[in-house]
């Protein structure tokens, strides 16, 4: 038996992303997400939803682009600590030790520790209540290459570790129970 609830967002699990914003060093900033997700394959697009009162709020406004960086396990202090704390009164990459970088196609910071960074330029803004939705074309994707296989070039992010959030608390991923198709495959 279930019960009821009031209406809410309990969509679990979902990534715990670090999104770099800012076009430039001296204003780059972290922020943690959770509200993000795929929108369309083609033209490949996805989106992050932030609170307006947030510092990030702002320079996603101004600047019209982002980069959503997945984390890992190893990342997880960093991930959280830029959840808590607020860019107008930390430097976040000095403070986490993370290492930004210019995107390659955007203005905003790619987190090098990332093993895969997505960057991204905003069509549209919806304000959606607690929060807006960014939606964005992604114009450019970065792959750590020590996830590249040399020999097939197969990209094995399941190999990173990844990082997930569920109803507050952050977990590993786990083990593969099994690949997309597996339960109508003919043994």
């Amino acid at each position: 038996m279930k019960q009821n609830w009031k209406p809410g967002t309990m969509i679990y699990p979902l990534p715990a992303v670090l999104v770099g914003c800012g076009d430039s060093p001296e204003n780059w900033n972290l922020i943690t997400v959770s509200w993000v997700g795929t929108v369309c394959t083609n033209p490949a697009m996805c989106y992050v939803s932030v609170r307006p009162e947030r510092h990030s709020y702002g320079l996603l406004k101004r600047t019209g682009e982002f980069v959503i960086n997945l984390t890992t396990e190893e990342m997880a202090r960093a991930t959280d600590w830029c959840g808590v704390k607020s860019g107008r009164e930390f430097d976040k990459f000095k403070e986490t030790g993370l290492t930004p970088v210019r995107g390659s196609v955007v203005g905003a910071p790619v987190v090098v520790e990332s093993p895969l960074s997505i960057e991204c330029r905003v069509v549209d803004v919806k304000e959606l209540g607690s929060h807006h939705m960014f939606l964005a074309e992604v114009v450019n994707v970065q792959a750590d290459e020590r996830f590249i296989d040399g020999a097939s070039g197969e990209f094995r992010l399941e190999d990173a570790g990844l990082l997930a959030y569920s109803h507050g608390h952050y977990y590993g991923l786990g083990e593969e129970i099994g690949k997309f198709g597996f339960s109508v495959k003919k043994k």
